[in-house]
């Protein structure tokens, strides 16, 4: 590879690209002037965002309250902050008309009303006081007095010596009359609580005015509850601090410091660097792959001396470099908005100077991975129309995984680390945070998947134009009637797109079957659950997508008998593996732990095995075959119709994974799906894919129903594994070992493997 012939192709692309107004407009005019105007529209539209009063209706207060709730028919403001807040709340009061009182007596009274007045939108909320509210409230506190009185007849009483405790009045006569209280020092005042009827407040979930009168109202009831609370100890002679003694004091360690503000913008930032970086690599992708297509250049330049990895880094160092210049323009013009608009805010400050330094470092990387993958789709596109189509579906795969750190609970860990692009989002709001210590335990994991991602879509996208069906397919008419009359052709073989279709139909079965299971009253067992999954989920689609693409369904499905050396070594290759999938298992289960209620459902089904048969056939067998004719027959025979076998085998084991509920399953299965996939390639037959698969789920089970008990009564197991909270932990030596027998039998099973079935299985 020649650097020169790279910087040649990286000016002519530079070049290229500064002549391009739709670039320039998207890296330099967009960014500057977007964040100011929508501050300046937001200010705008404020204008019209003001607080509208709510309207309330209140029945049943015609006897004053003691302490006061209302004052010029509107509630006292010292149950609010400011005059203002007072005046969003409109008062009416129900006048009750004679023919009304019996009506209101009956709770059914009072929740008719309140619903016409609701329903009718005359009324945002109802508060209604129950017949004789502030009557009770009244008899109460006295007879608080009264039983003081009665206690100690002086006029002052040390309140320290004395305790109140609450009772029904039917406990109280008991005590009173039993002499059950003795005089003395510190003895207790038996309170005889009355049933006070409670106020009820009515409101509309279904409206959002409503929502927001019941809040405020709420507010203010609690408010007053509270003064009703003082009062009742001012009748007990005691002070309002013997309720609250004291007062929680608030310090806030990073004022004044310029970490101030910092955990809004370790939440903006990170997001901003991601989707900015993907759309800034975008578009100057497709003007480069796909413009020169159109432009015709890209044939002059294939043609030049410069390899076609050379032209790959040439282009790549050129999107990455615009790429970078979109993320921080966009990121130092939020910046500055949000520090002009929002900084003279007490609890908002400046962006912190260390989030410039964490942000330039991601920087790189991550506009380096979006643009291999930009590069890569942009060069299958037909036309630059075609590949702007390809952003979107590109975007809804990466929000989900950008925006995931912004849940709360999600912290970065081990576990998280590890996950592409969320890894990354996490680490930078770690660091911005001002967490240096704690992001930097996790440095070395995000920086391993970031820089793997790029060199994976590195290298794609240089096999992408190392194929000359993708650099040179022309643009074409889209006729629906010979599409549909193309794709209902039955054919030998599936192809990838039928593949692909079989992949997300299973996915689409399974989740409006789980949804419908859980909606029905159907009360099912979990093998009833496990075995409707299998039949319905995934054999159903296979079946029908078969029967209707495919005129050799043998071929297909792989349902060639095989050798018997085949059969044996899969068979030997499940036991000799199953020590290293355990303990795979378990590193999984402790990098994303599952829901504890999870957890302890898992733990019973497999302690809890009244029939081992029934549960081997229907958790081993059926699942073994029925995945099988699916992701080893159908869908791997589609992709290996149109792509290389270890890249049909990937995308094969990805569908494989995706079918299980848990991730944690998901990710064992992924691996599995892998050797399962090489299995079949191979051996050419699904016959040993099935035995490997039912022994690999039935030495699960078993190693699942082992207890701490059956552990403890056979010492042999002590030799192979130690016991953990998890269950079974494989011993290093006997791990290793396994791998190694593995090895031996897959070598011992090659050269007996057929050659590959058809020609057009491994055509490109």
């Amino acid at each position: 590879m020649t650097w020169r012939n790279v910087r040649i192709i990286f000016a002519r692309e530079i070049r290229d690209q500064l002549r391009d107004r739709r670039t320039i407009f998207m890296v330099a005019v967009l960014p500057v002037f977007l964040y100011p105007l929508l501050g300046l529209s937001f200010f705008q539209i404020a204008q019209f965002m003001g607080e509208k009063p709510s309207r309330i209706l209140v029945i049943g207060a015609r006897e004053p309250l003691d302490p006061p709730l209302f004052e010029n028919n509107r509630f006292c403001e010292m149950f609010f902050a400011s005059p203002a807040e007072a005046r969003l709340l409109e008062l009416t009061f129900f006048r009750e008309e004679p023919e009304d009182h019996g009506l209101l007596r009956a709770p059914e009274g009072w929740e008719t009303l309140a619903k016409e007045a609701i329903t009718s939108q005359d009324f945002d909320a109802v508060l209604v006081f129950p017949p004789g509210f502030a009557g009770e409230l009244a008899r109460f506190r006295e007879e608080i007095r009264r039983q003081l009185t009665a206690h100690f007849p002086g006029d002052i009483r040390n309140p320290a010596d004395t305790h109140f405790e609450s009772t029904g009045s039917k406990d109280h006569d008991e005590l009173s009359h039993s002499g059950g209280i003795p005089p003395g020092k510190g003895q207790p005042v038996i309170v005889a609580r009355s049933a006070i009827p409670s106020p009820q407040i009515y409101y509309s979930s279904a409206q959002e005015r409503s929502q927001t009168a019941y809040n405020r109202l709420q507010r203010v009831l609690e408010q007053w509850s509270t003064q009703v609370m003082i009062a009742n100890l001012a009748a007990a002679q005691l002070p309002p601090e013997a309720a609250r003694p004291f007062r929680l004091e608030i310090a806030d360690v990073s004022a004044g410091t310029s970490l101030q503000g910092a955990a809004v913008w370790a939440k903006i930032f990170p997001v901003l660097l991601v989707i900015w970086s993907l759309t800034g690599s975008f578009y100057p992708a497709v003007d480069l792959c796909a413009g020169e297509k159109e432009r015709g250049t890209l044939e002059t330049l294939l043609s030049s001396p410069a390899s076609r990895k050379e032209i790959v880094l040439g282009k790549l160092a050129a999107i990455t470099l615009f790429s970078m210049a979109t993320a921080v323009l966009n990121l130092v013009s939020m910046g500055l908005t949000g520090w002009l608009a929002f900084g003279n805010l007490p609890q908002f400050s400046a962006p912190p100077l260390s989030s410039v330094l964490w942000l330039g470092l991601a920087l790189l990387p991550t506009s380096a991975a979006f643009s291999c993958l930009a590069l890569g789709i942009a060069a299958f596109a037909r036309s630059t129309k075609e590949g702007q189509y390809y952003l979107m579906p590109l975007l809804f795969v990466t929000l989900p995984l950008v925006g995931l750190p912004m849940a709360r609970g999600l912290e970065l860990d081990l576990g998280t680390a590890l996950i592409p692009i969320t890894g990354l989002v996490l680490l930078l709001k770690t660091l911005i945070e001002g967490q240096i210590a704690e992001a930097l335990r996790f440095v070395a994991p995000v920086t391993a998947v970031t820089l793997g991602g790029c060199l994976l879509m590195l290298r794609w996208s240089v096999q992408q134009f190392n194929r000359e069906q993708v650099l040179f397919r022309e643009s074409e008419r889209f006729d629906l009637t010979a599409w549909l009359r193309y794709a209902t052709r039955r054919r030998s073989v599936p192809t990838p797109a039928l593949a692909l279709l079989c992949g997300v139909s299973i996915l689409l079965v399974r989740f409006v079957l789980t949804q419908a299971l859980a909606r029905t009253s159907l009360t099912l067992s979990f093998m009833q659950q496990a075995l409707i999954t299998q039949l319905v989920v995934v054999l159903l689609p296979v079946g029908v997508m078969t029967g209707l693409f495919v005129d050799r369904p043998r071929e297909t499905l792989l349902l060639r008998w095989p050798r018997w050396r085949h059969v044996l070594g899969a068979a030997l290759l499940a036991v000799a593996l199953c020590p290293a999938f355990s303990t795979f298992k378990l590193w999984v289960t402790k990098l994303y732990p599952l829901d504890p209620a999870i957890a302890e459902y898992l733990k019973q089904l497999s302690t809890s095995v009244p029939d081992w048969p029934t549960l081997l056939f229907v958790m081993a067998l059926v699942p073994a075959v029925c995945e099988e004719l699916a992701f080893r027959g159908f869908v791997l025979s589609g992709f290996r119709s149109g792509l290389r076998p270890l890249e049909a085998v990937v995308y094969s084991a990805v569908f494989f994974a995706l079918t299980h509920a848990l991730m944690q399953q998901s990710v064992v299965a992924f691996v599995a799906g892998l050797v399962l996939g090489m299995l079949a390639l191979r051996t050419g037959s699904l016959y040993p894919c099935v035995v490997y698969h039912a022994m690999h789920n039935g030495l699960g089970l078993v190693l699942g129903s082992i207890t701490a008990e059956v552990y403890r009564q056979h010492p042999w197991l002590e030799s192979l594994a130690s016991w953990t909270e998890d269950g079974l932990m494989f011993r290093g030596p006997i791990v290793a070992a396994g791998i190694l027998a593995a090895g031996l039998i897959v070598s011992w099973m090659i050269p007996h493997s057929p050659d590959r079935p058809t020609p057009e299985h491994d055509a490109d």
